[in-house]
């Protein structure tokens, strides 16, 4: 059995950050869990969303066999009311957390270090269910990417995924990233790259979902996708899950904020 279905959801409503662009300083109102400025939780709105992505993901079909997350608190955060619920249904020594950095927030380039997230360590302290052993397919660089650069780190995290999840009979994932990653992760799975970075194309709403599935093994690969197993993507993004949101949730594929 190899992967049929990748779920992708997008964290919450998380609180803010600033930075200096002069000086790369970063700063927050609100402290970080993890005492990193730009590694923030989420907000009351953004936990009531985690709660509702969480009794949705439970119920999907393919069932979840396994989870790769962002290893950012906010990520985190979101993802384990759902863990919660799945490390009750089978195996608890299988339902963990894989902490991909390849899957971490962009920041563009720069000519200082942007933050990172917390090492694994003291995540797991915040998070149990992480898996301090998982070695990461990709760690991002520190003075941040071009968009061409954030794509093949993308491409590159996927393929590493997909072909060890494929090898492990794994059937169905659940991914939880960033928006700008996220609109770059559909457009390396299904190979369908815009001609402009400002196309509006892929959709990450905070605890938004999008599910791709793999298609018919004896249809060949689009030649565009880097990842070498084309993909089909039902929806751009929805929210009909979710209760607890509003318009300003919405993104899409114009980069920028993340």
């Amino acid at each position: 059995m190899s992967v049929q279905v990748i779920y992708v959801a997008r964290h919450g409503f998380r609180s803010n950050w600033l930075v200096d662009p002069s000086t790369g300083d970063y700063s927050s109102y609100l402290r970080s869990p993890t005492g990193i400025a730009a590694d923030p939780a989420l907000t009351s709105h953004g936990v009531d969303q985690a709660k509702e992505l969480a009794a949705h993901l439970i119920k999907v079909d393919p069932p979840v066999d396994k989870v790769y997350s962002s290893p950012y608190y906010r990520c985190l955060q979101t993802i384990e009311p759902f863990v919660k619920l799945w490390y009750n249904q089978g195996n608890a020594a299988n339902r963990v957390i894989l902490g991909e950095a390849g899957l971490s927030e962009w920041y563009g380039s720069a000519p200082f270090e942007h933050p990172t997230s917390a090492p694994p360590g003291k995540l797991k302290q915040l998070f149990p269910a992480l898996d301090t052993s998982y070695v990461p397919a990709v760690v991002p660089s520190r003075t941040g990417e071009s968009i061409a650069e954030l794509h093949d780190r993308v491409a590159t995290t996927m393929d590493a995924i997909i072909r060890h999840c494929d090898k492990s009979g794994v059937r169905a994932i659940l991914l939880c990233s960033h928006a700008a990653t996220i609109i770059a992760l559909g457009r390396v799975l299904t190979g369908n790259m815009p001609e402009t970075v400002e196309t509006e194309d892929f959709r990450a709403f905070t605890c938004g979902l999008s599910v791709y599935r793999r298609r018919n093994n004896n249809t060949q690969a689009a030649s565009n996708d880097p990842t070498g197993r084309e993909t089909t993507v039902p929806s751009r993004g929805t929210l009909e899950h979710i209760k607890a949101s509003s318009p300003q949730d919405q993104w899409t594929g114009r980069m920028g904020k993340v």
